[in-house]
């Protein structure tokens, strides 16, 4: 009988036990505080906040300076106006892609690239278009680039441009691209003693060299390795004014 009293006991003791444990609070760190929860959030959205209006509406991050590099024919100032950004225009809110659409429209630039500057400025870097071709118009020369542009007249013609004769307008025309690239890719040794580029057929350009002689040259393609093949063509076979070089087909380079 006291055997089954101290079992039964132990029963009932255990239970009791058990329901203590269920009926007692969780500890206090385990317990969620949504007053916290709502505190980060609050935090959270007014850090956002105040961001927002230092990017957007404060006089803090805006455009003060328009600053413009690698400009020389043309000038800051224009380069600025093209651009149209006014000072006070916060940094954030610039159109960056527009900006550089609006430097290109320049017809003496070829590219544009603008970027932030924080905090307070908006950079331009410039290329600008250069000469490369010479063509003749009355008495003086006009330099134009490979997509004919034109960049400046002269009375003379400088020696570093070629003149190039073709059929057709001069801007966009392509015997005016193949003969830029022809002399963009040639050795300078050769660039000098280059008279004339007639392109009026792309394909099939011909140049006539100071000394008299004619290269054939044909496309464009390939340009830097026939001009080292007929570097060395002029070393090995001196030009005359009846020589020919064949250079169209660099695998087999013809004199005659």
């Amino acid at each position: 009988m006291g055997e089954d009293r101290e079992a039964g006991t132990g029963v009932r003791t255990g239970t009791a036990v058990r329901e203590r444990r269920r009926d007692r609070p969780a500890p206090q760190g385990r317990r969620s505080d949504p007053w916290k929860f709502t505190f980060m959030a609050l935090l959270v959205v007014s850090l956002l906040c105040a961001v927002a209006w230092l990017l957007l509406g404060s006089r803090l991050l805006v455009v003060r300076e328009v600053s413009v590099t690698g400009t020389d024919r043309v000038s800051d100032q224009a380069v600025i106006d093209a651009v149209a950004v006014p000072t006070g225009t916060p940094l954030i809110r610039v159109d960056l892609d527009r900006s550089e659409e609006r430097a290109e429209s320049l017809e003496l630039v070829e590219s544009a690239t603008v970027t932030r500057g924080w905090p307070a400025t908006l950079r331009v870097e410039v290329v600008e278009r250069r000469p490369v071709l010479a063509v003749q118009v009355g008495d003086e020369y006009r330099l134009v680039d490979g997509d004919g542009v034109r960049i400046e007249d002269s009375p003379t013609r400088p020696g570093t441009h070629p003149l190039v004769q073709v059929t057709g307008e001069l801007e966009g025309n392509d015997g005016v691209r193949a003969a830029a690239d022809i002399v963009e890719g040639a050795p300078g040794a050769l660039i000098a003693q280059i008279q004339l580029v007639d392109a009026a057929d792309p394909d099939a350009v011909v140049l006539h060299l100071v000394d008299g002689a004619t290269v054939e040259w044909g496309s464009a393609e390939a340009a830097a390795d026939k001009g080292e093949i007929l570097r060395v063509l002029l070393r090995e076979h001196p030009p005359g004014a009846e020589t020919v070089y064949d250079v169209s087909n660099p695998d087999l380079a013809i004199v005659r």
